[in-house]
Protein backbone atom coordinates (compact mmCIF):
# COMPACT_ATOMS: atom_id res chain seq x y z
CA UNK A 1 0.00 0.00 0.00
CA UNK A 2 1.17 3.39 -1.11
CA UNK A 3 0.89 6.45 1.69
CA UNK A 4 -1.60 7.80 -0.05
CA UNK A 5 -3.67 5.10 -0.11
CA UNK A 6 -3.24 4.85 3.90
CA UNK A 7 -3.68 8.25 4.07
CA UNK A 8 -7.13 7.99 2.34
CA UNK A 9 -8.12 5.32 4.26
CA UNK A 10 -7.15 6.77 7.71
CA UNK A 11 -9.54 9.62 6.40
CA UNK A 12 -12.73 7.83 5.41
CA UNK A 13 -12.55 6.33 8.54
CA UNK A 14 -11.89 9.16 10.43
CA UNK A 15 -15.19 10.50 8.44
CA UNK A 16 -17.63 7.41 9.40
CA UNK A 17 -16.61 7.28 12.72
CA UNK A 18 -17.17 11.14 13.00
CA UNK A 19 -20.54 10.61 11.21
CA UNK A 20 -21.67 7.68 12.97
CA UNK A 21 -20.68 9.81 16.22
CA UNK A 22 -22.95 13.09 15.07
CA UNK A 23 -25.66 10.70 14.31
CA UNK A 24 -25.66 8.68 17.84
CA UNK A 25 -25.11 12.45 19.41
CA UNK A 26 -28.10 14.01 17.36
CA UNK A 27 -30.34 11.02 18.28
CA UNK A 28 -29.25 10.64 21.99
CA UNK A 29 -30.08 14.38 22.07
CA UNK A 30 -33.34 14.16 20.31
CA UNK A 31 -34.89 11.61 22.41
CA UNK A 32 -33.63 13.63 25.83
CA UNK A 33 -35.66 16.34 24.06
CA UNK A 34 -38.56 14.48 23.80
CA UNK A 35 -38.77 12.81 26.69
CA UNK A 36 -38.04 16.55 28.47
CA UNK A 37 -41.21 17.59 26.42
CA UNK A 38 -43.10 14.52 27.87
CA UNK A 39 -41.58 14.88 32.03
CA UNK A 40 -42.73 18.50 31.56
CA UNK A 41 -46.62 17.70 30.60
CA UNK A 42 -46.77 15.15 33.03
CA UNK A 43 -45.41 17.75 35.86
CA UNK A 44 -48.14 19.70 35.24
CA UNK A 45 -50.49 16.98 35.08
CA UNK A 46 -49.57 16.14 38.45
CA UNK A 47 -50.12 19.85 39.26
CA UNK A 48 -53.81 20.00 38.41
CA UNK A 49 -54.32 16.28 39.64
CA UNK A 50 -53.89 18.74 43.00
CA UNK A 51 -55.82 21.26 42.18
CA UNK A 52 -58.57 19.19 40.95
CA UNK A 53 -58.39 17.22 43.99
CA UNK A 54 -59.00 20.45 46.21
CA UNK A 55 -61.55 21.79 44.43
CA UNK A 56 -64.56 19.23 46.06
CA UNK A 57 -63.55 20.59 49.40
CA UNK A 58 -62.96 24.02 48.67
CA UNK A 59 -67.04 23.74 47.47
CA UNK A 60 -67.92 21.36 50.60
CA UNK A 61 -66.41 24.43 52.35
CA UNK A 62 -68.35 26.82 50.61
CA UNK A 63 -71.47 25.70 50.40
CA UNK A 64 -73.21 26.43 53.51
CA UNK A 65 -71.95 29.94 53.30
CA UNK A 66 -72.83 30.75 49.44
CA UNK A 67 -75.98 29.17 49.11
CA UNK A 68 -77.86 31.40 46.68
CA UNK A 69 -74.39 31.40 44.30
CA UNK A 70 -75.72 27.55 42.34
CA UNK A 71 -74.87 29.14 39.51
CA UNK A 72 -70.90 29.58 40.49
CA UNK A 73 -70.92 26.06 41.53
CA UNK A 74 -72.10 24.65 38.15
CA UNK A 75 -69.26 26.84 36.64
CA UNK A 76 -66.37 25.06 38.34
CA UNK A 77 -68.42 21.80 37.93
CA UNK A 78 -68.62 22.01 34.21
CA UNK A 79 -64.99 23.46 34.16
CA UNK A 80 -64.23 20.05 35.84
CA UNK A 81 -66.17 18.13 33.93
CA UNK A 82 -64.52 19.53 30.38
CA UNK A 83 -61.09 19.07 32.15
CA UNK A 84 -61.85 15.33 32.65
CA UNK A 85 -63.20 15.05 29.05
CA UNK A 86 -59.88 16.79 27.38
CA UNK A 87 -57.39 14.77 25.68
CA UNK A 88 -55.01 16.80 23.71
CA UNK A 89 -52.59 19.72 24.90
CA UNK A 90 -55.29 22.01 23.33
CA UNK A 91 -58.24 20.39 24.94
CA UNK A 92 -56.57 20.81 28.12
CA UNK A 93 -55.34 24.28 27.66
CA UNK A 94 -58.88 25.28 26.50
CA UNK A 95 -60.24 23.55 29.89
CA UNK A 96 -58.18 24.57 32.29
CA UNK A 97 -58.25 28.21 31.08
CA UNK A 98 -62.50 27.76 31.97
CA UNK A 99 -61.07 26.31 35.30
CA UNK A 100 -59.55 29.17 36.05
CA UNK A 101 -61.66 31.69 35.04
CA UNK A 102 -64.39 29.82 36.94
CA UNK A 103 -62.11 29.84 40.06
CA UNK A 104 -61.29 33.52 39.75
CA UNK A 105 -65.40 34.24 39.55
CA UNK A 106 -65.59 32.05 42.60
CA UNK A 107 -62.85 33.84 44.69
CA UNK A 108 -64.33 37.19 43.50
CA UNK A 109 -68.24 36.14 44.37
CA UNK A 110 -66.58 34.90 47.75
CA UNK A 111 -65.41 38.39 48.54
CA UNK A 112 -68.94 38.87 49.72
CA UNK A 113 -69.41 36.77 52.51
CA UNK A 114 -67.31 38.19 54.72
CA UNK A 115 -68.05 34.90 57.42
CA UNK A 116 -67.24 33.12 54.85
CA UNK A 117 -63.16 34.83 54.43
CA UNK A 118 -62.75 34.56 58.30
CA UNK A 119 -63.19 30.84 58.00
CA UNK A 120 -59.92 29.11 58.20
CA UNK A 121 -60.62 25.70 56.24
CA UNK A 122 -61.86 28.24 53.27
CA UNK A 123 -58.60 30.48 53.66
CA UNK A 124 -56.36 27.69 53.81
CA UNK A 125 -58.04 26.07 50.80
CA UNK A 126 -58.04 29.16 48.92
CA UNK A 127 -53.89 29.57 49.70
CA UNK A 128 -53.88 26.20 48.73
CA UNK A 129 -55.16 26.72 45.41
CA UNK A 130 -53.16 30.03 44.68
CA UNK A 131 -49.86 28.26 45.48
CA UNK A 132 -51.22 25.27 42.99
CA UNK A 133 -52.13 28.25 40.48
CA UNK A 134 -48.86 29.61 40.62
CA UNK A 135 -47.01 26.41 40.07
CA UNK A 136 -49.03 25.34 37.18
CA UNK A 137 -48.32 28.92 35.36
CA UNK A 138 -44.23 27.94 36.33
CA UNK A 139 -45.01 24.32 34.43
CA UNK A 140 -47.03 25.59 31.63
CA UNK A 141 -43.83 28.39 30.88
CA UNK A 142 -41.56 25.41 31.20
CA UNK A 143 -43.33 23.18 29.39
CA UNK A 144 -43.58 25.54 26.52
CA UNK A 145 -40.13 26.35 26.51
CA UNK A 146 -39.24 22.42 26.03
CA UNK A 147 -41.41 22.06 23.63
CA UNK A 148 -39.89 24.86 21.67
CA UNK A 149 -36.32 23.88 21.74
CA UNK A 150 -38.10 20.55 20.80
CA UNK A 151 -39.23 21.77 17.49
CA UNK A 152 -36.53 24.20 16.80
CA UNK A 153 -34.37 21.13 16.44
CA UNK A 154 -35.95 18.55 14.86
CA UNK A 155 -36.62 21.17 12.11
CA UNK A 156 -32.96 22.79 12.07
CA UNK A 157 -30.64 20.75 9.91
CA UNK A 158 -28.82 18.30 10.15
CA UNK A 159 -30.90 17.15 13.23
CA UNK A 160 -34.31 17.70 10.35
CA UNK A 161 -32.46 14.58 8.87
CA UNK A 162 -32.19 12.34 12.30
CA UNK A 163 -35.67 13.45 13.43
CA UNK A 164 -37.68 12.48 9.84
CA UNK A 165 -36.20 8.93 10.05
CA UNK A 166 -37.27 9.02 13.96
CA UNK A 167 -40.90 10.17 12.74
CA UNK A 168 -40.95 13.30 15.24
CA UNK A 169 -43.48 15.97 15.12
CA UNK A 170 -43.73 19.14 16.29
CA UNK A 171 -45.20 19.13 19.93
CA UNK A 172 -48.29 21.21 20.65
CA UNK A 173 -47.67 24.58 22.63
CA UNK A 174 -49.78 25.20 25.74
CA UNK A 175 -51.79 28.52 24.47
CA UNK A 176 -54.07 30.27 26.23
CA UNK A 177 -57.52 30.61 24.82
CA UNK A 178 -59.03 34.50 23.64
CA UNK A 179 -61.94 33.41 25.67
CA UNK A 180 -59.68 32.88 28.74
CA UNK A 181 -57.91 36.32 28.24
CA UNK A 182 -61.08 37.85 29.14
CA UNK A 183 -61.94 39.34 32.91
CA UNK A 184 -64.61 37.04 34.26
CA UNK A 185 -68.38 38.49 34.30
CA UNK A 186 -69.19 38.57 37.69
CA UNK A 187 -72.84 39.03 40.20
CA UNK A 188 -73.46 39.36 42.63
CA UNK A 189 -76.56 37.89 44.05
CA UNK A 190 -79.16 39.66 46.49
CA UNK A 191 -79.51 38.00 49.92
CA UNK A 192 -83.09 38.52 51.54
Amino acid sequence: MHTAEILWTVVIGFLMVGSVGLFLSIYNSLVEIKNNVGRAWANIDVLLKQRHDELPKLVKVCEGYMQHERAIFDKLSDARGALAAARSVGQRAEAEGQLTKALGGFFAVAENYPDLKANQSFAALQSRISELENSIADRREFYNDSVTLFNTRIQQIPDSWVAGGMNLQPAELFHVTEQDRQDPEIAFKQTA
